[in-house]
């Protein structure tokens, strides 16, 4: 009974902790962001992993902290807008590179996510105005409290971008399955699969520059492969595999940012542990449910 009782309070005490915090604006914002951003990660997932597209996230992270490096130095005022622009035109380089006979997909990732990634880290070191150096790259690069101080136009774009990539997926959704399950009948059928994949990584680029306030440069291909591969173990259809994924993503995101707030552990990786964790549940379901079936 007694062990009962401390847990109701403590349940309590969280509780009337949360509601505090849910009292101010930003918080709600913020919520509201990484929803949004968990779901549109959630979307394209699946379709990058089937394709064996996975490390394009992963490289285009490391060209948005270049990018990033790049507006810092050139005071550039509205830094989503200019990072947002150079990662779509390297999201445009890295799918043609991947496609020359001369730079294979796996090279052009590693050439230009190593290249962004050592050429923004000289940036700030060269032209850092800021005394504490080492701790605004680990900010960036894994996330910090920034998803807590958006201000409202980042909270504007990010709504409008996220709500863009929300369209896109649903408008193009029979095309992006014909051309992630077989590109050359996709072809054969009228479907243009290059116009497809470019639109692809260009909606890739965009979702990259939104996670990059919410889990940090190095941790967003997490947030867009663990949900997709979660639901890989629950579901075989695309569309159930896709919903499955968009549920799981925000559900992780939103309970990550609740432990991160109650707890003050960093956002981005209490976020990333979650799915982590919701990975390793699912393939625990999986197995069971392919024994029961043997």
């Amino acid at each position: 009974m007694l062990g009962c009782e401390i847990f109701a309070a403590s349940l309590s005490e969280l509780y009337d902790k949360l509601a505090m915090y849910m009292e101010y604006p930003f918080v709600r914002h913020a919520l509201v962001v990484g929803v949004l951003i968990a779901l549109c990660s959630s979307l394209l997932g699946v379709t990058l992993v089937l394709k064996r597209f996975s490390l394009i996230g992963d490289g285009l992270s490391h060209v948005a902290f270049g990018a990033m490096a790049i507006a810092a130095v050139l005071n550039f005022t509205n830094q989503m807008a200019a990072v947002m622009l150079l990662t779509i035109i390297s999201a445009v380089l890295l799918l043609r590179g991947g496609q020359s006979a001369r730079i294979k997909g796996d090279a052009a990732v590693a050439m230009i996510s190593v290249g962004s990634l050592a050429f923004g880290y000289m940036l700030m070191n060269i032209f850092s105005k800021s005394a504490n150096l080492s701790g605004d790259v680990c900010s960036t690069l894994f996330g910090s409290t920034s998803i807590l101080t958006l201000s409202a136009r980042d909270v504007r774009l990010s709504v409008i971008f996220s709500g863009a990539v929300i369209l896109v997926f649903v408008l193009f959704y029979n095309k992006i399955f014909a051309v992630t399950f077989d590109e050359d009948f996709a072809k054969a059928t009228g479907t243009n699969a290059g116009v497809c994949n470019l639109l692809v990584a260009v909606v890739i680029a965009v979702i990259i520059v939104l996670a990059m306030n919410l889990v940090g440069s190095l941790l967003i291909s997490a947030l867009i492969i663990f949900p997709a591969l979660s639901a890989m173990r629950l579901f075989r259809t695309f569309k159930s595999v896709t919903v499955c994924s968009a549920v799981l993503s925000v559900l992780g995101a939103l309970t990550g940012m609740l432990i991160a707030i109650l707890a003050g552990t960093p956002v981005g990786s209490t976020i990333v542990t979650v799915d982590a964790a919701m990975f390793g549940l699912c393939w625990g379901i999986g197995a069971v449910k392919g024994v029961i079936r043997l």
